[in-house]
């Protein structure tokens, strides 16, 4: 099975958004904004960043998220759907936004998820609101003559995201929460053998907190599959700047390089993360890396 990389149609816009409809689901927010422009250049798998707090704020990072899914044409115009969890000030600024405020969006960003190029079973793993991108993907996939498999998971029954939306999209779902409040008790990573020996699928797309993507990973490698994954490092400029979203990746002739999430990802081939570089949340520069400081100095 071969995949196809793509930067979508090679255009990134600035556009002053338009709040037209934003609603409470679950323990997230959904946003849908007016974007001319975004719709016709954006594939599954890129992002949006947003500026956030208004004019006078004094918070100058975007906030970064997996487009949901587009709409080229439509009442209001071209449309760009949101997922947000309201984890600090500038993503609860977002969720108090309401129908005609504005927001500046840059979009779409990063690389998209690579296609197959033959129809094949394909399985597509979200943990929480990362599963936002991965219905989008579902129906693309599914366009090529792929059967598509979704495995959702997250904490609790409230932090899982389109488990409806899946059973519309997918030829199959599984939900795992760890408490057992929905579905199967447990993670993604135990219910995920079983779908790949019952759909020989050779390639798993994930979305979802790196302690996922990492066993994702691992278990699709033990099947013979490739993973693509979509990384959730911090990205606060999203055009390449600002070096705070840098992670190591072997490159194919296995030398390892510090890159950009924003740029040279957010999606990447899960067996070229160099996982045991992150601890609590904290990614370092293994030893390896090129440029990486030597004992005595640089």
């Amino acid at each position: 099975m071969s995949t196809r990389n793509s930067s979508g149609a090679g255009g990134v816009v600035q556009v002053q958004g338009e709040v037209i409809a934003t609603r409470r689901v679950g323990a997230y927010h959904h946003l849908t904004i007016v974007a001319p422009g975004v719709a016709e250049l954006a594939r599954p798998g890129q992002f949006a960043a947003l500026a956030v707090g208004g004019p006078t704020t004094g918070n100058l990072l975007r906030r970064s998220f997996s487009i949901h899914k587009v709409s080229p044409s439509g009442t209001y115009g071209g449309t760009l759907d949101l997922v947000i969890a309201a984890k600090g000030a500038g993503t609860e600024w977002l969720t108090q936004l309401r129908a005609h405020d504005a927001v500046d969006v840059v979009a779409p960003l990063g690389r998209p998820f690579p296609l197959p190029t033959e129809p094949v079973p394909c399985v597509l793993v979200g943990g929480g609101y990362g599963s936002a991108p991965l219905f989008w993907l579902a129906e693309v996939l599914r366009e090529r003559g792929c059967s598509v498999e979704m495995v959702l998971g997250a904490a609790s029954e409230d932090r899982l995201f389109g488990v409806v939306e899946a059973r519309r999209a997918a030829d199959g779902v599984t939900v795992t929460t760890d408490d057992g409040s929905a579905g199967q008790r447990g993670w993604v990573s135990d219910v995920l053998p079983d779908v790949f020996r019952r759909t020989g699928a050779p390639v798993a797309y994930a979305c979802g907190p790196m302690g996922m993507l990492q066993s994702v990973t691992r278990v699709a490698a033990e099947f013979g599959a490739v993973a693509q994954v979509a990384v959730e490092e911090s990205m606060a400029c999203g055009i390449g700047i600002c070096m705070t979203c840098v992670m190591p990746v072997r490159n194919k002739d296995g030398v390892t390089s510090m890159v950009r999430s924003c740029v040279e990802g957010s999606v990447f081939r899960g067996d070229r993360i160099r996982w045991e570089a992150f601890h609590d949340g904290v990614c370092g520069v293994p030893e390896d890396a090129v440029g990486a400081p030597r004992v005595g100095g640089h």
